[in-house]
């Protein structure tokens, strides 16, 4: 890689796909291996801020520019995870049924002269009230699988939003707006 490079600390398809809709195609991809289990009473935002730090020292390489991120959905104070299981995506629906969700994503960035920087993005989400039947279609397309919130509101499950708040960007996985004010601020060029 050249000097200056950005190197994407994110397996995310979606995260990268991002990117490449405002014309930024990391000039590599590392999925940093890292437990992404809260710590016993940590709330939704920590967890977010520490896994996107923990990502970045992960990945740290010599003269790029380093990008990660780390989405965390919270009902409350209660962080729905990333889920593989249906009876476990089955009861996040339910509980993001008829009710607000907060979507909170942080990005790091650590340019090659060593400074980094951060920003957390929050996004309010409503869902209308999904009866079952519902739910069981949306599990069946097995959108759900892999989704913090067991949903992908670029998929499917934009149907299920009444209300939202803030970056929708942010909901799919990497707030743009705060991934480009960080990039800019290290001086980054954009197209």
């Amino acid at each position: 890689m050249s000097a200056g490079s950005l190197v994407l600390a994110s397996a995310s398809p979606r995260r990268a796909a991002l990117l490449a809709q405002i014309g930024i195609i990391p000039a590599a991809v590392v999925k940093p291996i890292v437990d992404e289990a809260p710590m016993p009473g940590e709330k939704p935002r920590a967890l977010a801020v520490r896994l996107a730090r923990t990502k970045l020292a992960a990945t740290m390489t010599d003269g790029c520019f380093v990008l990660a991120a780390d989405t965390v959905v919270a009902a409350g104070r209660r962080v729905l995870p990333k889920t593989e299981e249906r009876e476990a995506a089955r009861e996040a629906l339910t509980l993001l049924s008829g009710r607000r969700h907060r979507v909170i994503t942080s990005v790091v960035l650590a340019a090659p002269d060593g400074r980094e920087a951060g920003r957390v993005c929050e996004t309010v989400v409503a869902f209308a009230r999904l009866p079952g039947r519902e739910i069981e279609a949306y599990l069946d397309s097995g959108e759900w699988r892999g989704k913090a919130g067991s949903y992908a509101i670029q998929g499917r499950a934009a149907l299920f939003v009444r209300f939202l708040a803030g970056s929708y960007s942010n909901v799919v996985g990497l707030p743009l707006y705060e991934t480009a004010q960080l990039l800019r601020g290290f001086g980054w060029k954009l197209p």
